[in-house]
């Protein structure tokens, strides 16, 4: 059914703020009586006004889904108007990719206009809203119990996880994935040299800052790219500003995306450090939980990168980010999204500039599309 004129109501709330948080939407047809389409979710823990600009780009969503043509937003949340009217300015952080994804949704459309009702006017968006906050008991015994009925790693994860992974469409994953295209970050000395290189600032080389260009040069024809995201150390960022400079994307430094912290052993060959540290050096090679001297452990790595990927699935939801990183990070995302053990750290080879891709669907599935890929260089 198509509609050339809709009305978009839509609200988010949070208890606690930020606390467990949903959003609610609803499409009606011009005449403000016929329901057209419904949207709620609960999308974890986050602030009233994340809930909010969610719930505004699931019904514009949901109207373009629809067919139509001219959309009349309306919304008992003063900022999220003034906002998306241009009047004020989106200043916090975790607000302005939310704010860009909703202005993309509206420039597809043929004119939406921005309108701020009471809250007493805006109960059915409200009501999904609160329906949705009611889901976040059921939706933690939901993962709770998938993760209980996971299967223990099969002896060769990386192998094993890679060929029985089915396509989405045959897992039950629903919606659409946010898509994480991995990009390495091009050639330094260190990496030239093969030593540990986690924390220290070392420069691209030429033929690194070449890496980035190719690199960029294949983002850029892929296109639909919502965001670049990067780690903030130089290589990376350098790697990253090509990308965002051929995309026209905007860029965003997350100190999640960080290297590991190699402690004592930053700068050291494998031989050396092995050579220093003889008994040390062999554990941590198995041992996720151990941490370099003075470093930290994969599982601290693990930690902050997840929290990352959460937040990208939240805030990008169904979006195409480029997230250009180091090799314990980028390892890490393909860890989780294939659901695998910690041997994958030690049994993956990634290429310098190499690209992959991981997906992360919005009910907690998650596939893994490429892995390593160096064709374009």
């Amino acid at each position: 059914m198509t509609e050339r004129e809709v009305i978009v109501e839509a609200d988010g709330g949070s208890r606690g703020n930020p606390g467990p948080a949903g959003y609610g939407s609803v499409v009606f047809a011009a005449d403000h009586v016929r329901v057209l389409a419904e949207r709620r979710e609960y999308i974890g823990i986050a602030t009233n006004n994340v809930a909010e600009y969610r719930g505004l780009i699931a019904g514009l969503e949901a109207a373009a889904e629809l067919g139509a043509e001219i959309v009349a937003v309306r919304m008992d949340s003063k900022l999220v108007v003034e906002q998306m009217s241009g009047r004020w300015k989106v200043k916090h952080a975790a607000m302005i990719p939310l704010a860009d994804r909703a202005r993309r949704l509206v420039a597809g459309f043929e004119r939406v206009s921005f309108t701020w009702i009471p809250r007493a006017e805006n109960s059915h968006a409200d009501r999904l809203a609160n329906e949705a906050m009611d889901d976040a008991t059921l939706v933690d015994e939901v993962r709770t119990a998938r993760e209980a009925e996971k299967p223990a790693p099969a002896a060769d994860p990386v192998i094993s996880a890679v060929a029985a992974q089915p396509a989405p469409g045959w897992t039950g994953a629903t919606g659409r994935p946010t898509r994480l295209l991995l990009l390495r970050h091009g050639q330094t000395e260190l990496s030239v040299q093969r030593r540990y290189s986690g924390r220290g600032n070392p420069p691209l080389t030429e033929l690194g800052r070449e890496q980035a260009a190719r690199a960029a040069k294949m983002l850029a024809a892929k296109g639909d790219i919502t965001a670049v995201l990067t780690s903030p150390l130089s290589r990376a960022r350098d790697t990253a500003e090509a990308a965002a400079t051929a995309l026209g994307a905007p860029l965003t430094v997350l100190d999640g995306l960080i290297e590991t912290d190699f402690g004592d052993w930053e700068g050291l060959s494998f031989r050396e450090a092995a050579e220093r540290d003889p008994e040390l050096h062999g554990r941590w090679l198995g041992d996720p939980a151990l941490p370099a001297p003075g470093g930290e452990s994969f599982d601290q790595v693990r930690e902050r990168v997840d929290a990352v990927r959460r937040d990208l699935v939240g805030l990008y939801p169904g979006a195409n980010l480029v997230v250009v990183s180091h090799v314990t990070p980028i390892k890490t995302l393909l860890q989780l999204a294939l659901g695998v053990g910690p041997s994958l750290l030690y049994r993956l080879h990634l290429d310098l500039a190499s690209l992959s891709i991981a997906e992360f669907y919005p009910d907690g599935g998650s596939s893994v599309r490429l892995v390593n890929d160096t064709s374009y260089l």
